[in-house]
């Protein structure tokens, strides 16, 4: 389990000062079987993380403590988290800090694009933290990403992981015209769960934000996922469902709430891979194009891979 304090700075601030003071919740109790990862080490994974501080980028893989890291970094993945290590939300699950960011890098975009090159991908994905200080809450800058990328590696095919823009009215007009491959945005959890988990979030206004991605551009992939295991019933989940495929979202993925730190939410329980595989079935049977859903899934684990299978299904469909 992570710390509270981020030891990563000299000056010990607390990571979530939000969350320094709150009394603890209950920790989850051994991980099932299921839930088991490879420590990260091997000589790949070193060089993916060298070339990661040679750019000086920030990966949401480090930062949010995702237990895949030492599968994807091994294959030369690494999801880059643009505009800082800082976010101005206080999710209730998330273990990205908290607070006051600093200002944008203007070397980011191409120092971004230069890690990409180096490490040859043919697919990469780009998220971000949440700046709501910022006029268009980093739209811009998520273009000059993605175009910078394509400057360098055009062949490269890029996803999207962005936050929702709330109230900040053009901003993803000016992303979209950036044309990204894919535009993931996920609504984390069902919206009964909203005023605890994700309390600066608007469910309805994040299906919006994906329902005007196709309408601005039909071309591009939609995708967002969840996370289950906070308390969320069965039929909620199914609901949840039938409001991305309102919004014509193509892809869904769906995986299991690991407690970051005592401070944060508590697993309510650990979801079977049987469950997940019965929530695959009836994704598909409402028409999404992909679905992921094992409880390691996360929003950007084999990305490169279901790109291939979303064009393939796309293909597919259209032959129908």
């Amino acid at each position: 389990m992570a710390v509270v304090l981020d030891l990563l700075n000299k000056d010990n601030r607390p990571r979530h000062p939000e969350k320094a003071h709150r009394p603890d919740q209950p920790v989850q109790q051994r991980k099932p079987d299921w839930i088991r990862v490879k420590a990260p080490g091997s000589p790949k994974w070193a060089e993916t993380n060298r070339i990661v501080r040679e750019n000086k980028l920030v990966t949401v893989c480090e930062e949010a403590g995702c237990p895949n890291i030492g599968e994807c970094w091994e294959k030369k993945h690494a999801t880059f988290m643009i505009m800082g290590d800082t976010c101005t939300r206080a999710c209730a699950f998330c273990n990205v800090k908290t607070g006051l960011p600093v200002a944008l890098d203007p070397n980011e975009p191409e120092n971004v694009a230069k890690a990409v090159e180096k490490l040859g991908l043919e697919h990469v994905v780009i998220t971000s933290v949440d700046r709501d200080d910022l006029a268009d809450g980093g739209a811009q800058h998520f273009a000059d990403v993605i175009h910078a990328i394509r400057a360098r590696s055009p062949k490269t095919t890029i996803e999207i992981l962005t936050p929702d823009f709330l109230r900040k009215p053009g901003a993803l007009e000016v992303v979209v015209a950036a044309k990204p491959d894919v535009f993931n945005h996920n609504l984390e959890t069902v919206p009964s769960k909203y005023l605890k988990v994700r309390p600066g979030a608007r469910y309805f206004h994040s299906i919006r934000l994906l329902q005007q991605v196709k309408e601005l551009d039909p071309t591009i992939f939609t995708k967002s996922g969840i996370m289950v295991g906070l308390g969320e019933e069965r039929n909620e989940v199914l609901q949840l469902m039938d409001d991305l495929r309102s919004a014509d979202v193509d892809f869904m993925t769906i995986g299991q709430y690991l407690q970051p730190t005592k401070k944060h939410h508590p697993v309510i329980r650990f979801v079977t891979p049987d469950e997940f595989k019965a929530y695959e079935t009836t994704a598909y049977a409402k028409g999404f194009l992909l679905i992921s859903a094992t409880p390691l899934t996360r929003s950007s684990h084999h990305a490169g891979d279901d790109f291939a299978r979303l064009k393939a299904a796309r293909l597919g469909a259209s032959k129908l």
